[in-house]
């Protein structure tokens, strides 16, 4: 298993640091432009919730791909792969990385948090599980996994990115190079946890694991 982790997360790593470049120049030109902290707020409820419908897919869809499964069985492993791993990705670490930069950060849970959703006023919560199980729903009953997970990479950066801006308050210029690692890490560990490491742990045999890594 250890093997197999560490060649997928070799896999991922030169598109996993493309998308944190990207951040980081979303986030200069936010920085340059003083474009409002509310902005970066609703962005970051926009991709979270689509995050998480892509992460629930990958997830849902590469553990149905090799293993017989009951609804019930993806459901739990869709949840907990999607749910858990994208507050890791998209709120924890971005956190974190602002705590130990000295950064004033908020912190919260989208999929437990009970304010509203920006623009559309439905609670958080309400919304972040509903897209887990929408995206449960199409892993169950199509077995794609490439594109959700190039998906889910970029729009995990995105989403810590726009974290690091809607609950930090700082001169972010000069912090670009160490938010740059910490947007690599909360991309590049828990998106391939949750959509190829994760599922595959409960699967006995992945048959073509060793001629290539998972498609």
């Amino acid at each position: 298993m250890l093997k197999r982790i560490a060649k997928e997360l070799k896999r991922h790593a030169p598109y996993t640091a493309l998308g944190a470049v990207s951040g980081i120049i979303i986030m200069a030109i936010i920085a340059y432009g003083n474009v409002p902290s509310q902005v970066s707020y609703i962005a970051f409820y926009t991709l979270h919730p689509i995050h998480v419908v892509l992460s629930a897919l990958a997830t849902t869809a590469m553990y149905a791909r090799y293993k017989r499964c009951k609804l019930w069985s993806a459901l739990l492993i869709g949840w907990t792969g999607s749910i858990g791993i994208a507050t890791i990705s998209d709120a924890v670490i971005p956190f974190l990385g602002g705590s130990l930069l000295h950064v004033p950060m908020e912190f919260e849970v989208p999929f437990i948090e009970t304010t509203e959703m920006p623009v559309i006023g439905i609670e958080k919560w309400k919304v972040v599980n509903a897209a887990a199980l929408v995206g449960i729903a199409i892993g169950y009953w199509k077995q794609t996994t490439r594109i959700p997970h190039l998906g889910h990479v970029l729009l995990s950066t995105w989403a810590s990115l726009f974290y690091f801006i809607a609950f930090g308050i700082a001169n972010w210029i000069p912090l670009l190079p160490f938010i740059l690692l910490f947007l690599f890490l909360a991309v590049w560990i828990p998106c391939c946890t949750s959509d190829i490491v994760y599922p595959l742990l409960f699967v006995r045999e992945v048959p073509g694991l060793s001629k290539g890594g998972i498609k």
